[in-house]
């Protein structure tokens, strides 16, 4: 039989298998009937969770520990990638102010900061830093980034020039910011933020009320936080000449893209970064297929997904993509124009959600042995 070479290159299967345990699920399958073709892992994310994890594997990075300002202002322990030849830092903010940190009853978007983020960036200049990637997604906050310009050097103050504190409820009381000391080798520092939404920074579609409820803002919290945020807009405009309250994108991680956009920040998609940073493309030009995958396939995979960008680059080289998923929608028909070559259900019987996801790996294994065994068929 010809050694043929497979990438694999999936997504998390949410609640189920990380990234990276699906990948080695795949291989596994593969494996058992193409024994001796090389088949490379690229474990893949969209910007938000597993970006760290993905792209210090890709690149032999190593991770950074410290302990940092965790959104209900304690001391958490928290970690970045850091990748020395290049001097690049990867930063995740929710390993700071995410809503894993806080449970579920205590969630609180009035009180919670994203001080700890800045945290992490000072670290990361410290250790000489010239590259941040930066990973938004999962935050418990809605403090417009400004508890993150504060770690900085930022300052900002109320009407009676005495500095806010955090939170997005201390946005509303915001008269004055200064920016003049934030760090200053900032300005030698290129940042590249994932960020897969458009929303803007106040109004209907804005951080608040798209994002404010699922982070525990009840309809009281949500008035007081966007007055907050539509203050803190007033006010760097007013200082600043910036105008970020509609700027797209400035919503995205309860106002942190809006802060990073202050900063200078380039926002880009989540999986177009990755896969750059992950030099997917060449990796991929001599594959023979491509296994991927993720827990859940629709319609809305083919907006700027990570199946959609794998496919995208593997219809150029004219390389097989096969996507397995937990669940698969009767919508995905018009996802075949758009590089994938099929895509496969792993669940192979009646059984609870729960069920279906302790069985992932199983699952995910025997399906890409049968997918396997049907190529092997003809190309033996």
């Amino acid at each position: 039989m010809k050694k043929f070479k497979f990438v694999v290159a999936p997504d998390s299967f949410k609640e189920s298998l990380s990234a990276f345990e699906a990948a080695k699920a795949m291989k596994d399958g593969i494996k058992k009937v193409f024994k001796d073709s090389n088949i490379e892992l690229i474990p893949m994310a969209d910007g938000g969770e597993g970006t760290l994890e993905v792209i210090i594997n890709s690149q032999k990075g190593e991770m950074k520990n410290l302990n940092v300002t965790g959104p209900m202002g304690e001391k958490v322990q928290a970690k970045y990638g850091y990748i020395e030849k290049d001097k690049k830092a990867v930063i995740e903010v929710a390993k700071a102010c995410g809503l894993e940190l806080i449970d579920i009853e205590k969630r609180n978007p009035l009180i919670t900061t994203t001080y700890g983020v800045g945290e992490m960036i000072l670290d990361a200049l410290d250790n000489g830093a010239k590259h941040l990637i930066v990973g938004l997604g999962g935050s418990a906050t809605n403090d417009g980034g400004f508890g993150m310009l504060n770690a900085l050097g930022a300052k900002a103050y109320d009407i009676d020039g005495k500095e806010i504190g955090y939170g997005g409820k201390e946005l509303s009381k915001m008269d004055r910011i200064d920016l003049s000391n934030v760090d200053k080798r900032l300005r030698e520092v290129s940042i590249e933020v994932a960020c897969d939404v458009e929303n803007p920074l106040i109004g209907n579609n804005g951080a608040t009320y798209v994002f404010g409820p699922q982070k525990g803002a009840d309809n009281e919290s949500l008035k007081l936080l966007e007055d907050g945020m539509t203050n803190y807009s007033k006010v760097v405009k007013e200082n600043y000449d910036l105008d970020i309250a509609n700027m797209p994108k400035a919503g995205a991680a309860g106002g942190l893209g809006g802060a990073f956009l202050i900063l200078g920040a380039e926002l880009v998609k989540g999986i177009e970064m990755i896969l750059r940073h992950t030099k997917f493309e060449d990796k991929i030009k001599d594959a023979d297929y491509i296994f991927t995958g993720e827990g859940s396939i629709d319609s809305q995979t083919k907006y700027g997904k990570t199946i959609a960008g794998i496919s995208e680059i593997a219809k150029v080289y004219n390389v097989p993509v096969i996507v397995l998923a937990g669940k698969v929608n009767d919508d995905v028909n018009e996802l075949y124009s758009i590089g994938i070559t099929a895509v496969f259900g792993i669940i192979d019987r009646p059984k609870s959600l729960n069920e279906a996801l302790k069985d992932g790996y199983n699952s995910i294994k025997k399906t890409s042995e049968n997918i396997a065994r049907i190529l092997a068929i003809s190309k033996v």
